[in-house]
C-alpha cells in the first residue's frame, strides 16, 4: 500500500507504473480464467488499473491490495461477459428485424384483401384502437387521449384488438404473430391517393345543384306514383267489400235453414253436443296426461347433464382462483418494473445530455426490458446497472434499430443515383421508406435531429471505397466510457470501442441481402 500512498497524495506515474509492473500478471491471470479471450482479458486488465488509479485515495490504509485487485478483476470480468451477450442477443435482433422485413410485402398480399373484414369483427373500441394506433401513427398517449383513457389502458387496448385480429386471420388460414400484423398493417395500410382527388371530393361536395335538381324529380316521381296507387287500392277496397256483402247474404240465408233442421232435431243435438262435451273432456286429460309424464321424462334425462355442468362450474371456479393466485405476483412484478421504467424515462428527461434522438425508435417494451435486467455490484457495494448503465443498453439498442432504416435509405440512394454516395446525409431523408424498414417512419419524424449525429466519411462512387472503409460514422459518444460509436461500411456495420467496457469492437453484422442487392452492381 505504500506505493498506492505515494501516487494518492503526489500522483507519481512511477509509483503507479510500479504498482502495474507489480501486479499485472495477477490481474491479467484472474480476466483470463474468467474470459478465456486473451485480448479481452487484456481490455479488463487495463480497466481494473484504471479504476485502481480513480480510487487510490479512498482505499484505507489496511486494504490487502492484492486482494482489491482480484475482486475487483471477476466483477470486471463479469460485466464485460455480460456486455458481451448483450451485444449478441441485439445484433441477433437485428439480424433478424432485417429479415422479417423481407418478408413484410407477403404477409401483407395475404393479409390485405380481408383486413377490413377483420377489422369489422372488432367492436367499436379496439377498432378505432386499432386505427388510431397503426393507420394514423399515433403513439399510446395520443390514442388514450383520443379515447378518453389512460396510457395502459390504451396499451391494453391495442393489444386486445391484435390478439383478436390474429385470431380472425387464424380462422382464416393465416398464422401469424400479433407483432407481424401490426408491422404490416402499420407500413402498408394507408396508401397515397391520386393527384387532384382531395380537390375533386372538395368540389363535388360543395356543389349542391346537381343534386336538388335530381332529388325535386325523384320527389314529384314518388308522389304521383302515391297517387296512382290511392286510385288502385280504393278501386280494389270497394270490389272487395262489394263481394263480401253478397258473401254475408248467402251466409245469413244458410244459418236460418240450419236453425230450422236444428229445431227439428233439438233432443238429438242435445244428446250429440253432451257426448261430445264428455269426449272433448276425456281427450284434453290424455292429453295432458301425456304432457305431464313427456315433462317429467325429460327433467329425468336432464339430471346428470345438470350435474356434470354443476361439476364442470365448480372445476372451472376453482381453476379461475388458482390462476388468480397465480397472476398476482407476476402482475405485481410486471408493476414494478413498469414504474422503474417510468422512473428511467424522467431520468432521461432530467439528464438530457445523457438521451440521443434515436431513443423515439424504442417503446415501453424496450424500456421495461432494458430495466429488468440483472445487477452486477462492484467490490464498493455500487450498483453497475445504475439508470446510467441501463441508459447504455437503451442507446445501443436505438441504434442497432437505426441501422435498418439508414442502411435502406443509403442502399436505395445509391440505386438511383448510379452507383454515387451522397455529399450530404441530409440527401438520404427522401430515401427513408416505412415500407422497406419499420423504423423509418419514427426516423422521419425529425430526420435533421438524427443525421446531425452522423458524418459522412466518402464520397463519390461506391465502388472506389477500399474494402473495410466507414462510409457513415457516429461523431461521438454520449458516455465514452461504456458507449460504442456506430459505422456503416459497405459490407454491413459495427460497433467502435472507445471505452473500457466495449471489448468486441470491429465485429462486422452484414447486412440483409436486399440491401447487399442493391450495392452490388456498382462494387468492383
Amino acid at each position: 500500500m505504500k506505493l498506492v500512498r505515494e501516487y494518492a497524495d503526489s500522483g507519481s506515474e512511477q509509483a503507479f507504473a510500479r504498482l502495474v509492473s507489480q501486479h499485472v500478471n495477477l490481474v491479467y491471470s484472474v480476466a483470463l480464467r474468467q474470459v478465456r479471450d486473451t485480448h479481452l482479458a487484456e481490455e479488463i486488465t487495463q480497466g481494473v488499473f484504471i479504476i485502481l488509479a480513480r480510487k487510490a485515495k479512498s482505499l484505507s490504509a489496511d486494504t490487502i491490495l492484492s486482494g482489491w485487485l482480484v475482486r475487483t478483476a471477476r466483477y470486471v470480468s463479469a460485466d464485460a461477459l455480460k456486455l458481451r451477450r448483450r451485444r449478441q442477443i441485439r445484433e441477433q435482433e437485428a439480424h433478424m428485424q432485417s429479415m422479417l422485413t423481407e418478408n413484410e410485402s407477403e404477409t401483407w398480399l395475404h393479409i390485405a384483401p380481408i383486413l377490413d373484414d377483420a377489422l369489422g369483427s372488432l367492436d367499436q373500441k379496439d377498432h378505432d384502437a386499432v386505427v388510431l394506433r397503426y393507420f394514423e401513427g399515433k403513439d399510446l398517449r395520443e390514442v388514450g387521449a383520443a379515447l378518453g383513457m389512460k396510457e395502459d389502458a390504451a396499451r391494453m387496448r391495442v393489444n386486445r384488438g391484435l390478439e383478436k385480429l390474429r385470431k380472425f386471420f387464424s380462422r382464416k388460414g393465416l398464422t401469424l404473430s400479433a407483432g407481424a400484423i401490426a408491422a404490416s398493417v402499420a407500413a402498408n395500410s394507408i396508401q397515397a391517393a391520386p393527384t387532384g382527388l382531395a380537390a375533386s371530393a372538395v368540389g363535388v361536395a360543395l356543389s349542391g345543384g346537381g343534386v336538388t335538381t335530381a332529388t325535386v324529380i325523384a320527389a314529384t316521381k314518388a308522389i304521383a306514383m302515391t297517387t296512382t296507387q290511392k286510385l288502385i287500392v280504393t278501386v280494389t277496397v270497394a270490389a272487395l267489400a262489394g263481394g263480401g256483402i253478397y258473401e254475408a247474404r248467402q251466409v245469413t240465408q244458410l244459418h236460418r235453414q240450419v236453425e230450422a233442421i236444428q229445431q227439428q232435431q233439438a233432443p238429438l243435438a242435445a244428446q250429440v253436443q253432451q257426448l261430445t262435451q264428455e269426449r272433448d273432456d276425456a281427450t284434453s286429460k290424455f292429453k295432458a296426461a301425456l304432457d305431464e309424464n313427456e315433462k317429467w321424462r325429460r327433467d329425468a334425462a336432464e339430471v346428470p347433464k345438470l350435474r356434470a355442468q354443476v361439476t364442470q362450474a365448480s372445476q372451472e371456479l376453482a381453476d379461475l382462483k388458482t390462476q388468480a393466485d397465480r397472476r398476482e405476483p407476476v402482475e405485481n412484478e410486471a408493476d414494478a418494473w413498469g414504474k422503474r421504467a417510468a422512473s428511467l424515462k424522467q431520468w432521461f428527461r432530467d439528464n438530457p445530455d445523457k438521451s440521443i434522438p434515436e431513443l423515439r425508435l424504442l417503446d415501453d417494451n424496450d424500456f421495461i426490458y432494458e430495466a429488468s435486467r440483472n445487477l452486477v455490484i462492484d467490490p464498493d457495494g455500487h450498483d453497475h446497472n445504475s439508470f446510467p448503465m441501463i441508459a447504455n443498453g437503451l442507446r445501443e439498442l436505438a441504434k442497432t434499430r437505426l441501422v435498418g432504416a439508414l442502411g435502406h435509405a443509403l442502399a436505395g440512394y445509391v440505386e438511383a443515383n448510379g452507383g454515387a454516395l451522397p455529399t450530404d446525409l441530409s440527401q438520404l431523408t427522401p430515401y427513408f421508406n416505412s415500407k422497406s424498414d419499420p423504423w423509418s417512419a419514427a426516423v422521419l419524424a425529425d430526420p435533421s435531429s438524427i443525421l446531425q449525429r452522423y458524418q459522412l466519411l466518402h464520397t463519390g462512387q461506391i465502388g472506389d471505397v477500399p474494402a473495410g472503409e466507414v462510409i457513415i460514422a457516429e461523431k461521438s459518444a454520449v458516455d465514452p466510457r461504456v458507449d460504442g460509436l456506430l459505422q456503416l461500411k459497405v459490407g454491413g456495420y459495427t460497433f467502435q470501442s472507445v471505452g473500457i467496457r466495449d471489448m468486441w469492437n470491429e465485429r462486422l453484422v452484414n447486412w440483409g441481402p436486399d440491401i447487399t442487392a442493391k450495392f452490388k452492381p456498382f462494387l468492383k
